[in-house]
């Protein structure tokens, strides 16, 4: 009677083996969130200082002699593992005011070396998207919001 048992199991688990082999594969993927802010941390190699400031999609912000702006910023939704990216570009102002393009590429939170900024003076990289931020948004992105 044991040995019918058993047989009967492993008849059952062979049946669902094969269905699971019919049945076409699913790929889990997740939630990419698409964020208006990009928040950036900046170390001024000079003074030491470091300093996080936010930044909207598609808009410019200043630090030091450089110019970061970022064209992307996505997330994951809590419950997936963050994996914060962003495209961004950096400029960067010479002494004889042109502006040179410096950085273009994703930047990786959970790897700042990875796509760092290379300069001599300052160094930028990504920290994290957000939906929205405490420093005014601007015009042009309260008109799309409406």
């Amino acid at each position: 009677m044991k040995f019918f048992t058993r047989n009967r199991a492993l008849r059952a688990a062979g049946s669902l083996l094969a269905l699971s082999v019919l049945l076409p594969p699913v790929a889990a993927r997740a939630a990419r969130i698409e964020n208006p802010v990009a928040v950036f941390s900046g170390l001024d190699k000079i003074t030491g200082r470091i300093t996080t400031f936010d930044v909207y999609v598609n808009e410019t912000v200043q630090f030091g002699a450089l110019q970061v702006t970022p064209k992307a910023c996505y997330s994951r939704d809590q419950a997936e593992a963050q994996k914060i990216d962003g495209f961004v570009e950096v400029d960067e102002i010479t002494l004889d005011r042109k502006i040179r393009r410096i950085f273009t590429g994703w930047m990786f939170a959970a790897s700042p070396g990875l796509n760092a900024v290379e300069h001599p003076i300052y160094d930028v990289w990504l920290k994290d998207c957000k939906a929205n931020s405490d420093v005014p948004a601007p015009d042009n992105a309260k008109a799309t919001a409406r």
